[in-house]
């Protein structure tokens, strides 16, 4: 691409044409401070104005954002005019914002709050007078809630939901200083068609939107000696809990995760793991069968509940194509309370399940009517990675100086394959490893199938398999890139045996309820925690190699998909409208 010379602060530099002013200044070294724009989701609405920079020859001050650059135009980030501007927009902005940052959700990690910091500003010379928090906080949602008292109307969260995940729960309304974001037809979030994948909440910059907190619930349990509580951790959490504490992207910090996981006073500290290597023989069988047997093909993966609620809005017809494995959160619960709770000889009525997960839709998905197989709720509380930080800070818990300690067994071994459930591909090439396995007998000679792992939106691969022939495969994550394959699949363009989908960008490691700020790199880093994780690993790096899984099928479940795992580890999907009702 040809090359413009622009001045910038009175330094000349070379920038690609067709470069914004903002992306012609972060070149040269220069921040400029933003809060509408969020170029790795395609957003740069120019709407907040606090990214104003001088250009000489122009009238009026430019949005950096989505103003060009041009041969030999020369501008000002720092003048006069541009710090009156700019600290003028955030006190407006603050004038209308909630004055509650030591309680808010967001205080310390606010893009607000740096913003006003940035641009040194320090008094509110406007006053305003808010309405009752009661009036205006939608808690309906069993995942996120929306204080739209809080949003500064950067529609980050409107473009996520409409381009990235292709869902439009949420959309603009109003004019003026009318103008807001609501969800569809102006209903409570749980009537509309939102996933609960929790993008929204990774999109915005303030604490307008954020998961539903149960750290309360979670305490009040633990502090109850009648009940026995045991936790679990999904995959992804050990890659991305350190950045909570300062740690850089892409830590591992199982050992510490579980150390913490004691000292906050959990009975048992077991691993979600366990439950993926468990599904992985579940779903692994249930692939055969469907291929030898003539099955509904592609089968489908269903570890993601927002990926589920997805399929189960937009394509009702392709509901018979998911497996019908429970996740390995869902499957962890009725296994906690029935073959634990029997080897242990303690009421299941009287065992509090907590799930440590990088999804808000996990929420969701605990609370579904037909989680209960157990003859209990499968899954009793269920927090995100953000709300574990926030109950170790709050226990006092110096958790980077933490010694490491292992799982609780029997629920707490685990195999690399279930390690890498947390990156997108992961649970694909973990099926194909033990798919392989069942079949012939015999490991795959290479156990790292690396054309599904990476951040491509949509992967394919084909693994001929001895016995079956070639088994063809295909990995999407973030919903858009789901309906680009499900669309060829409802066409019948696609051939695939198998699909993994994954509701969030770069799969659990990507989630809703992760660290933020959480960004193509930050996704890349924790993804090759996980695969590290793997590979160190000498022996046992497929799912059906767990000894503590083929003890729990020996002595308990007897086999896969036999009578007894059908009733606890499987379920079944629910068809919803795509179309929400008008209220009234």
């Amino acid at each position: 691409m040809a090359l413009v010379t622009v001045t910038i602060d009175n330094t000349k530099t070379k920038v690609e044409e067709g470069s914004t002013v903002l992306e012609a200044a972060r070149a040269a070294g220069i921040t400029i401070p933003t809060l509408c724009a969020f170029p790795e989701i395609g957003h740069t609405p120019g709407a907040c104005r606090v990214c104003v920079v001088e250009v000489e020859h122009q009238r009026a001050l430019v949005a950096s954002c989505v103003f060009p650059v041009s041969e030999g135009m020369v501008i000002h980030t720092n003048s006069d005019r541009v710090r009156k501007a700019r600290r003028m927009v955030v006190e407006l902005l603050l004038a209308n914002h909630p004055p509650e940052c030591n309680t808010c959700v967001r205080n310390g990690n606010c893009e607000l709050q740096k913003v006003a910091e940035q641009v040194g500003l320090r008094e509110i010379r406007f006053d305003t007078v808010f309405p009752p928090k009661e009036d205006i906080i939608d808690a309906s949602s069993p995942s996120i809630v929306r204080d739209s008292r809080k949003c500064i109307l950067c529609n980050r969260c409107v473009t996520v939901c409409e381009q990235v995940q292709t869902v439009a729960a949420l959309t603009p309304a109003g004019r003026g200083s009318s103008a807001r974001v609501v969800p569809a037809f102006d209903l409570p979030l749980n009537e509309t068609n939102c996933t609960n994948c929790g993008q929204c909440v990774m999109a915005c910059p303030v604490g307008a939107l954020y998961e539903k907190d149960q750290t309360d619930e979670v305490w009040k349990v633990l502090n109850d000696p009648s009940k026995h509580v045991v936790v679990q951790e999904a995959p992804a959490i050990r890659a991305a809990l350190g950045e909570e504490f300062g740690m850089p992207a892409g830590s591992l910090v199982t050992g510490k995760m579980l150390a913490a996981l004691r000292r906050l006073g959990f009975d048992r500290v077991f691993d979600t793991n366990f439950t993926a290597d468990l599904t992985i023989m579940e779903e692994g069988h249930e692939l055969l069968k469907r291929v030898k047997e003539g099955g509904k093909l592609p089968l489908i993966t269903s570890c993601s509940p927002g990926w589920i609620k997805f399929c189960e809005h937009f394509y009702p017809d392709l509901l018979d194509n998911i497996s019908t494995c429970k996740s390995p959160q869902q499957m962890f619960g009725p296994m906690a309370k029935t073959y634990y709770a029997e080897s242990v000889d303690i009421d299941p009525a009287n065992i509090i399940v907590v799930s440590v997960m990088p999804c808000t839709a996990k929420k969701f998905e605990a609370q579904r009517p037909e989680m209960n197989d157990s003859g209990h709720r499968d899954v009793d509380i269920v927090l995100t990675t953000r709300e574990l930080a926030r109950m170790i800070r709050e226990a006092g818990i110096d958790f980077v100086n933490l010694p490491d300690e292992e799982p609780d067994l029997p629920m707490g071994e685990y195999t690399g394959a279930a390690t890498i459930f947390g990156a997108t591909g992961g649970v694909m090439e973990a099926a194909l490893r033990t798919a392989y396995a069942v079949v012939t007998g015999e490991s795959l000679k290479n156990l790292d199938i690396m054309p599904v792992r990476g951040l491509d939106g949509v992967k394919a691969a084909a693994v001929n398999i001895p016995g079956i022939g070639e088994v063809k495969v295909a990995v999407a994550h973030g919903l858009g890139n789901a309906r680009k394959v499900l669309d060829k699949v409802r066409s019948g363009e696609a051939d695939y045996h198998f699909i993994e989908i994954m509701a969030c960008p770069g799969g659990c490691i990507g989630g809703g309820g992760q660290p933020i700020p959480t960004n193509n790199e930050i996704r890349r880093l924790r993804s090759d925690a996980l695969y590290q994780d793997d590979s160190s690993v000498q022996e046992n790096r497929q799912s059906h190699e767990n000894q503590s899984v083929q003890k729990a099928y020996e002595t308990f479940l007897k086999e896969p998909l036999g009578h007894k795992s059908h009733k606890l580890l499987h379920t079944h999907y629910t068809e919803r409208g795509t179309d929400v009702p008008h209220k009234g």
